[in-house]
Formats: C-alpha cells, sequence, structure tokens
C-alpha cells in the first residue's frame, strides 16, 4: 500500500467525480469546494503519478484511457470507504437521513412524525424535503421516500402505496355537485397548467372528455388545494396530499372514487443503509401509518 503515500486521499477524490460527473464545476459542487481548488489538486496529483488523468476540452474533462480503466474501481473503493465511516459513526441515539418531496413532507409526514418519535425516541430523523434527486450512493442520505412509476423505480425499492388520484372542493361547492357531470360547472383548479389525473379519473367512470372550465393555477400541488379549500373550483387530488383535509372536513370528495394513476410512492435506500436498524424500523412505521391512512381514504 505504499502507492497510496504518493497521491493523497482529497486528490483521489477529485479524480473519482471529476470522472464521474465529467464536469470539473459539477465535481467541485459535489466535494463543497471551488473548480480551482479541485484544478490545482488534479495538477499536482498528475505531477506525481507523472501522467496526465484527463483531456481538456471545450466542453469539460474526459479521462485518458488509463484513468478511464480504473474510475470503477476509485467509485467502489471511496464508496465502501464512506460506508465504513458511516458505520463508525453509528451509536444508540441514531441520526437518520430521509429525503422526501417537499409536499409530502408538509401535507403528510409532518404531521405524524410524532408518533414515529413516540416509539422510536433514539432515533433522530433529518428530514430535507426537496425535490432533486439525491444519489444515495454518494451522499449521507440513509432514505429517499420518491415518487414515480413502477419503470422509475431502482433495484431493492420497496413500494409503500400505488396513487390514487379523486377530486376535490370545498363543503360549499359539494352541495351543488350530485352526479360527476355537475363538477365540470366549476372551475378546474389546475397545478402548471396540467389536467393531471383528470383523464385516469374519467376514464374509469367512462365520462370521456368533457369541456372544463378554466380555473386558477399554481405551482405546486398543495396551493391547489389551498385554491380547492376555499372554494376556487374543483381540483384532483391524491391521497397523501388531501387525507388529512379531507379528514378535518377542509375539502369533501363528492363521490368515493378512487382511481390508479399508475404511479408509486417508493421507499429507497443504498446498500449499505438498508442494514441500519432504524432504516428498518422506520420503513415499518411508516407502513403502519400508510395503511392505517389508506383505510381512511377507502371509507371516506
Amino acid at each position: 500500500m505504499r502507492n497510496l503515500n504518493s497521491v493523497s486521499l482529497s486528490a483521489i477524490r477529485v479524480i473519482e467525480a471529476i470522472a464521474r460527473t465529467g464536469s470539473l464545476v459539477r465535481a467541485a459542487e459535489e466535494l463543497g469546494a471551488t473548480p480551482g481548488a479541485l484544478s490545482q489538486r488534479l495538477s499536482k496529483a498528475e505531477a506525481s503519478l507523472g501522467q496526465p488523468l484527463f483531456v481538456r476540452l471545450s466542453t469539460g474533462l474526459r479521462p485518458t484511457e488509463s484513468c478511464a480503466r480504473i474510475v470503477p474501481r476509485l467509485t467502489l473503493a471511496l464508496t465502501e470507504l464512506s460506508a465504513s465511516l458511516t458505520e463508525l459513526k453509528r451509536s444508540e441515539s441514531t441520526t437518520l437521513t430521509v429525503t422526501v418531496a417537499p409536499i409530502f413532507a408538509s401535507r403528510w409526514l409532518i404531521w405524524r412524525i410524532g408518533r414515529f418519535n413516540q416509539k422510536y425516541p433514539t432515533i433522530s430523523l433529518r428530514l430535507l424535503p426537496t425535490a432533486d434527486v439525491i444519489d444515495l450512493d454518494h451522499s449521507d442520505v440513509d432514505v429517499g421516500i420518491r415518487f414515480g412509476r413502477d419503470s422509475a423505480a431502482m433495484d431493492g425499492a420497496f413500494k409503500l402505496i400505488d396513487q390514487r388520484v379523486f377530486p376535490v372542493c370545498s363543503p360549499e361547492l359539494s352541495r351543488s355537485i350530485q352526479k360527476p357531470q355537475d363538477l365540470f360547472q366549476f372551475p378546474i383548479i389546475r397545478e402548471n397548467d396540467q389536467l393531471s389525473g383528470w383523464e385516469v379519473w374519467l376514464a374509469a367512470l367512462g365520462l370521456g372528455h368533457p369541456e372544463m372550465k378554466a380555473g386558477p393555477t399554481y405551482a405546486d400541488g398543495s396551493l391547489c388545494l389551498d385554491a380547492a379549500m376555499l372554494g376556487q373550483g374543483i381540483f384532483m387530488a391524491w391521497q397523501t396530499l388531501a387525507s388529512d383535509a379531507l379528514e378535518r372536513g377542509q375539502v369533501v370528495a363528492p363521490f368515493p372514487n378512487r382511481v390508479l394513476s399508475g404511479a408509486s410512492y417508493w421507499f429507497i435506500t443504498n446498500r449499505w443503509s438498508v442494514q441500519k436498524p432504524a432504516v428498518r424500523q422506520f420503513r415499518e412505521w411508516l407502513g403502519e401509518e400508510m395503511a392505517c391512512s389508506l383505510r381512511y381514504w377507502e371509507t371516506c
């Protein structure tokens, strides 16, 4: 292992990150450094090794043939090293880092975290609400709760629930709705100018494509649900977004039909965090909470 003395660990991380991302800028963002600092480390490493590791192009850096051959092994070695250090940090008071979509965190998960804390007081949950898909194998994130179709699921992913959609509105508007066709007397609230969920819901009821009144448009589903609460129109909602508002009577689902959208919620881990007892306990608790909510969704 004397060869390791010729190049620092930080330089090895720089080589691997640049080769994997193909960009000095992206590698710098990932490693929390400036492109200039990474360029200097790379130059020193190349000098120590006595050979260039990258071809400088106008579009970025391309690994040389010899560098490209060793990059997969560097990635595996650094990933294993990171996992080993994470394992060393584990203690009785476990911190579990979870990345979730902001709307899932604010409308459903945050309202139930207290019950998890009561059940597992030694586990500290750290939520990262973001719409970005974080690479779990190259971060300190233990769990990702993601939304997508079956084809988007990663190896080892655990399906939590299939998403079902259904229209909701304010209690006042619901008094004027007796049959599905009555929905279209009112403005249809859109998320980013889209009518997501309407096609599959209408098809399940055999209604085709009726004319829909233009309604307000908002940037995300959470705002659309707020608009429905305020009586601004009809919104096509889903379980984790609208379940609590339904239970509190803030919105009403005029019809019992809950139609599969074709997408699902997935519990994702990397190959190291899946072995953590805290990850298993969080997944089991999440499944219990969703099953409890699902029983309400099916009867409300």
